[in-house]
């Protein structure tokens, strides 16, 4: 029986394979999502937020539809990372805007390979995604832009507010995900 960090060990190599030529991607080990409330297996982030979740045969799906409602909120790709035996469940579950990779063992050898391409997200939530933001990097952003006055003593709730309502949701992305990448208190992996 494969276990969530067979799984994520084939992912990872996969995701490295992947983006080895792109400097600007990080790939995030268990990112926390809407501080705390939620939690991605893996993330890539490059100017697109793409999250991975892994059902392993030792997983059930009893969080997945609460995962999903997060998820949806703050990742423009989703895809679910599971073995064969929740693939029909899977299916009904994730929206059509997900992709589906599955793991397969064969002789001692664990492949993973694309089911459903995933699509890009139709409604990402911008307050959501300013949470991915520690309190001092959304005052950076609003110190950028000269919105910063009165607020530098504000509670983060009162700040991510402030952000989303002076800056378009594009630009919102593109610095979250530039804050991100260039983080470097942060445990994740740099390509």
């Amino acid at each position: 029986m494969l276990k969530d960090n067979d799984i994520r060990e084939v992912l990872l190599k996969y995701l490295y394979t992947q983006h080895s030529d792109d400097k600007n991607t990080k790939i995030v080990n268990e990112m926390g999502l809407l501080h705390g409330q939620s939690r991605i297996d893996v993330a890539t982030i490059n100017g697109i937020f793409h999250g991975y979740e892994i059902k392993s045969e030792s997983d059930n799906l009893n969080r997945l539809p609460s995962q999903i409602h997060d998820y949806n909120r703050v990742f423009d790709r989703m895809t679910i990372v599971i073995q064969r035996n929740y693939l029909e469940d899977v299916k009904t579950l994730i929206p059509k805007w997900w992709g589906i990779m599955l793991i397969t063992k064969y002789k001692g050898q664990i492949n993973i390979r694309e089911i459903r391409k995933g699509k890009i997200n139709p409604h990402i939530d911008p307050l959501a995604l300013s949470h991915l933001l520690w309190r001092e990097e959304a005052l950076e952003i609003l110190k950028e832009r000269g919105l910063h006055k009165g607020y530098l003593s504000k509670p983060r709730k009162q700040i991510y507010q402030r952000l989303i309502e002076n800056i378009s949701s594009d630009e919102l992305k593109r610095m979250v995900s530039e804050k991100l990448r260039t983080r470097e208190d942060w445990l994740m992996s740099s390509i």
